[in-house]
């Protein structure tokens, strides 16, 4: 085993695929798409979004959304690794990605002010305690150190990467890593300013694909080092075993088009994990259905692994949920690979001419040891996650 690697001993959910990771396997198997208006808050933009279907209670509005979702799938994580029961030997550290919990987001808040009036400061307070790394150490009473990350939509996969970073330094004995975003309006205006959103339920990777559709949630693991987890008496065979980034900082939304830092990261990645592409089992694509985010990712993937590549995005179950993105989707791809499936990659149905590979159209059996999640954020960051199953736990 590499040297980089870390066990998976905790995975949670939440999307609008479903409430934690039983739901969202289920959605994906049946198929399921839970795309619809946007209730949440009122907008003249009619384009469908992912909104979490039964999202949970929130007393009074005393915290953010995006930290409801974020303690949601960290529960879910934390029983799986058996934290509370079996706590481990060393400090636990959180690090968590996200875009729109940075921000004083309250719209109505802000035309109160500038039209002189007093309004409540509660949207003030609830940024103020809505730092969600902060917020879920609080709550587990961890010890470790503890970071927030917002690099927009790479948020999430560079989250996971650092917890990978600070298990090799030996910071921690665990980390609690992801991503968390709600759906709100700011984004959406943001989106749909950008003319890239679409008026139906979106299509990645498809040849008349037309936009992105926003989605909300949170995806969480529990990673620890193997000595560790050995040492709980946790499974040891699901592992993070590479993370690789790069800043080709082309534009300030669009991709670099021949898509180098992108391959950059997705070879570091690689090299972290000690493997060659020919290793990689699937790919779960940040695949948004824009037309230059799917021109230029799969170029890449043609170019690094061939055009034969099993890949997919699964952002036709979640909408494009932004700083949660590279959290949900790492969930999902270390999944896939220990269930020994892939679901059809929704939406698509005509492959382009132009994309040198094309997503599974039905559910896939996947055979390998390794798979590979991409992200890819505004301000030409790039990131990627090297996953592994072992066919034996480790010694």
């Amino acid at each position: 085993m590499n040297c980089a690697a870390a066990i998976i001993s905790g995975m949670g959910c939440v999307s609008a695929a479903g409430r934690n990771l039983a739901e969202t396997l289920a959605s994906f198997a049946a198929p399921h798409r839970n795309a619809g208006p946007t209730t949440l808050f009122e907008t003249p933009i009619r384009c469908p979004v992912f909104e979490v279907p039964t999202p949970p209670a929130n007393p009074a509005h005393r915290q953010s959304r995006t930290l409801l979702l974020a303690r949601q799938a960290v529960r879910e994580a934390v029983a799986q690794a058996r934290l509370d029961s079996r706590p481990p030997s060393g400090p636990i550290g959180v690090c968590l990605g996200t875009t729109v919990a940075c921000q004083l987001n309250d719209v109505d808040f802000y035309a109160a002010l500038r039209a002189g009036a007093e309004p409540s400061l509660a949207p003030v307070d609830r940024f103020l305690k809505g730092n969600p790394a902060e917020a879920v150490a609080a709550d587990l009473g961890a010890d470790g150190p503890r970071l927030t990350v917002a690099n927009a939509c790479s948020s999430g996969t560079d989250a996971i990467g650092v917890a990978l970073s600070w298990l090799n330094a030996g910071l921690c004995a665990a980390v609690i890593a992801g991503g968390a975003d709600e759906l709100n309006r700011i984004p959406l205006d943001g989106f749909h300013a950008l003319g890239v959103m679409s008026p139906a339920p979106c299509r990645p990777f498809d040849r008349d694909r037309r936009g992105l559709n926003l989605g909300e949630g949170a995806g969480v693991l529990v990673l620890e080092t193997p000595a560790g987890a050995a040492a709980r008496g946790m499974p040891t065979r699901l592992r993070l075993c590479g993370y690789g980034a790069a800043c080709d900082a082309y534009h300030l939304t669009a991709p670099r088009p021949d898509g180098s830092g992108l391959e950059a990261a997705i070879r570091v990645a690689l090299a972290q994990a000690g493997i060659a592409p020919a290793a990689i089992a699937f790919v779960n694509a940040h695949g948004t259905a824009t037309r230059d985010n799917d021109k230029v990712e799969g170029a890449v993937l043609g170019r690094v692994f061939g055009a034969e590549i099993v890949v997919l995005s699964t952002k036709g179950f979640t909408g494009h949920t932004l700083g949660a993105a590279g959290g949900l989707e790492a969930v999902f791809t270390a999944a896939a690979l220990r269930a020994g499936w892939i679901p059809a990659s929704a939406g698509f149905e005509n492959r382009d001419d132009e994309i040198p590979i094309a997503p599974v159209a039905a559910r896939t059996p996947v055979h390998g040891a390794y798979a590979l999640s991409t992200s890819l954020a505004f301000g030409g960051n790039n990131a990627a996650l090297v996953f592994g199953w072992e066919e034996q736990e480790l010694l």
